[in-house]
């Protein structure tokens, strides 16, 4: 059984983060997390893992393999026993929640 602890949290969300940032948007040159896609990662001690995340709109033509790509990357990690990945339009996505360095690669900056 897979226990984190307060001390590995940050570890493990790193881990997390890290594997987000190499699923791209096939339309956007520009990973998931950088374009603000990934709203939370909520980790609890028992390595289960729940994301938080939305699409550029409600109609990408990803809605359907996207999550699941999330979810394998997720649980491809060592300290990850199960990962859910929930689909929310609220907040609506727009432009402004991506990073600079994002935003600065597609030329809105």
């Amino acid at each position: 059984m897979i226990s984190i602890n307060d001390e590995s949290v940050k570890v493990v969300e790193n881990k997390i983060i890290a594997g987000l940032k190499e699923i791209y948007d096939p339309e956007i040159p520009v990973d998931i997390f950088e374009l603000g896609l990934i709203y939370e990662v909520k980790i609890k001690e028992d390595g289960f893992v729940e994301i938080d995340m939305t699409l550029t709109s409600p109609n990408c033509p990803v809605a359907e393999s996207l999550p699941v790509d999330v979810k394998n990357k997720v649980e491809s990690i060592e300290e990850v026993e199960e990962c859910k990945v929930n689909i929310v339009f609220d907040p609506p996505w727009d432009k402004d929640m991506m990073s600079e360095e994002a935003q600065l690669e597609l030329g809105f900056l």
